[in-house]
């Protein structure tokens, strides 16, 4: 208790000093927190992959479309129960930073594919019976104001032209994690629009979603659907949902990593603030050091007392950062609007954080305990002198 009382005391004898210092261990933890948060996101799509679904594409590249009649084969082959076809759109909503994921697909069999979208009975009904129905997820409508009967004009890109499209269904996600920034409508209207406008791009799409009967012949099937079109006009690539996404994410890698380097940085920063404000709290109080060795207290109690104030004011600084980390990271993710579709701080980051504050509350101490442990009674009752 008295141990307990002396470390209290020794933090809050310099206020400003300590103010300053917890200031900066708050930005610091704060600001990884928050880096952190950023790389989850970026990985989310992986992360949230489904282990039963598979997706198809040509060997060569995403650009390359695939003939539509491949899905007939597909859900043909043995241990398949149902496929997809999707095709990423890429319209320019107003303006080109209005930018959202667009995917025209088949409906009823790619929307069951996905049952972490929830969508309300009698707006999946009326979506069905609509050629230019759209389906979009709340973080979406919520962004851009999108309501139920809403018509939503793009301009495309990938295909030409004007489109229209109207708001049938507003799909929530069935945990937090889930993606709810797209927006969906059938790969049939797509198809038949463009057999008027571009009659040599119809019947082909990007992508086919698979959904497997069994997970652990997941490797199997993806083997025989690319055997099925080995020596056909496009050859295929099969892989699982999460090594496709994590296809895309290996395209920025270098930001990945450049962002979990700087948030390391942060923290390496901090630790040196930490130890420069340590020691020049250790370097003050020598005398007391020796007086108290005089008195019979032991390197043990010193140490005590300087690891108690470090991990005091580590502990203040990082108890409030992460208390931060969850107001500002939805304010950031209200700022970015549907840039990170997936923006929540995990238990892990929090996790990073805490175990970060630890290992710096510890090797601030490391170095002025040992002094402290190693001062003269004699030399410091000198100095007091």
């Amino acid at each position: 208790m008295h141990l307990l009382k002396l470390i209290l005391r020794n933090t809050l004898r310099h206020k400003l000093r300590t103010l300053l210092t917890v200031l900066g261990l708050l930005v610091a933890i704060l600001s990884f927190g928050l880096l952190q948060t950023v790389v989850d996101a970026w990985y989310s799509g992986a992360n949230n992959a489904a282990p039963d679904r598979l997706v198809t594409r040509s060997s060569v590249s995403l650009m390359v479309p695939l003939p539509v009649h491949y899905r007939e084969k597909i859900r043909a082959l043995d241990g398949v129960r149902s496929v997809a076809a999707a095709n990423w759109f890429a319209g320019v909503y107003q303006e080109p930073k209005n930018f959202f994921p667009q995917f025209a697909i088949d409906a009823v069999p790619y929307l069951a594919m996905y049952p972490e979208y929830r969508i309300p009975e009698d707006q999946l009904r009326d979506f069905l019976r609509d050629r230019k129905g759209a389906v979009v997820g709340r973080k979406l409508a919520d962004t851009y104001g999108f309501r139920v009967g809403d018509t939503v004009p793009l301009k495309g890109t990938i295909f030409s032209g004007s489109w229209d499209f109207v708001v049938r269904a507003i799909y929530d996600g069935a945990t937090p994690r889930t993606d709810t920034s797209q927006f969906f409508f059938h790969w049939d209207y797509l198809n038949e629009s463009v057999r008027t406008r571009a009659p040599q791009r119809a019947d082909q799409v990007g992508v086919f979603v698979v959904r497997v009967a069994d997970l652990s012949r997941a490797a199997e099937i993806s083997r025989a659907i690319d055997t099925q079109f080995s020596n056909s006009a496009v050859e295929t690539l099969t892989e699982t949902e999460q090594a496709f996404q994590i296809g895309f994410v290996k395209q920025t890698e270098a930001i990945v990593i450049a962002i979990r380097i700087v948030s390391f940085v942060v923290i390496f920063i901090i630790l040196a603030v930490m130890a420069n404000t340590m020691a020049m709290t250790a370097r003050e109080r020598m005398a007391e050091y020796a007086t108290l060795k005089a008195l019979g207290f032991g390197p043990g109690f010193l140490g005590g007392l300087i690891y108690g104030e470090s991990l005091a004011i580590a502990a203040a600084g990082t108890l409030l950062g992460v208390a931060l980390t969850f107001p500002v990271a939805d304010w950031f993710a209200r700022q970015m609007g549907t840039l990170f579709p997936v923006f929540e701080v995990s238990a892990s980051t929090v996790q990073l954080q805490l175990a970060c504050a630890a290992v710096v509350g510890v090797a601030a101490a490391v170095l002025p305990a040992w002094r402290a442990a190693r001062v003269r009674i004699v030399e410091g009752l000198r100095a007091a002198g």
